[in-house]
């Protein structure tokens, strides 16, 4: 007889994984939680341009991989998000300690979850990694951690919280075969 945790284990393997990777069916309620804690930890955000051209090339090449490769994008995205403010120097923005502490529990939790559903030997795009490094050399590095750099690297974090929500929403949409076809082209 085999035991339901082979079985599962068997299932996930041959079924997409974002079937497999019940946290899915949360995402929206983690992710309006970020943008919410986004907002409210500090003022109005920005309306200055950012020194580094948002790469939504990169998000439009992403929608047409498989969902493996969409969920590790995700996960990486998250990832290097919240290295972002896990920089030495906050001491310039007034924003509300708390919130921002939980804003980063909530990538944390987010990425955690996602670590579940796609392999830990994948490494993020090239070009994900190179534009949030270019990203914070233009904007943290160049300015000292200026409040007003903080605040673009929030009004950036909006942007990109947003796309990831469209592109999940792609995930959980997709008809199955959809998926599996996608899948197999990569």
């Amino acid at each position: 007889m085999v035991s339901g945790a082979v079985l599962l284990v068997v299932l996930c393997g041959t079924m997409s994984p974002a079937l497999c990777c019940d946290w899915l069916r949360h995402y929206g309620h983690l992710s309006n939680s970020s943008l919410t804690l986004l907002q409210l930890m500090g003022g109005q955000l920005t309306d200055q341009d950012s020194p580094v051209p948002f790469p939504n090339k990169l998000y439009e090449q992403i929608r047409n991989t498989g969902v493996e490769s969409q969920l590790v994008f995700i996960k990486d995205s998250l990832e290097l998000i919240a290295a972002l403010y896990r920089h030495d120097n906050l001491s310039s923005v007034t924003w509300d300690t708390d919130r921002t502490e939980h804003f980063l529990m909530s990538l944390d939790r987010q990425t955690e979850e996602l670590n579940a559903c796609v392999p830990s030997n994948r490494r993020a795009d090239s070009r994900l990694r190179r534009y949030f490094r270019r990203l914070d050399t233009s904007t943290l590095r160049r300015t000292g951690g200026s409040a007003a750099s903080w605040e673009l690297l929030r009004k950036e974090t909006r942007a990109h919280l947003e796309q990831l929500d469209l592109l999940v929403a792609s995930i959980l949409h997709r008809p199955p075969a959809a998926s599996r076809r996608r899948r197999g082209a990569q």
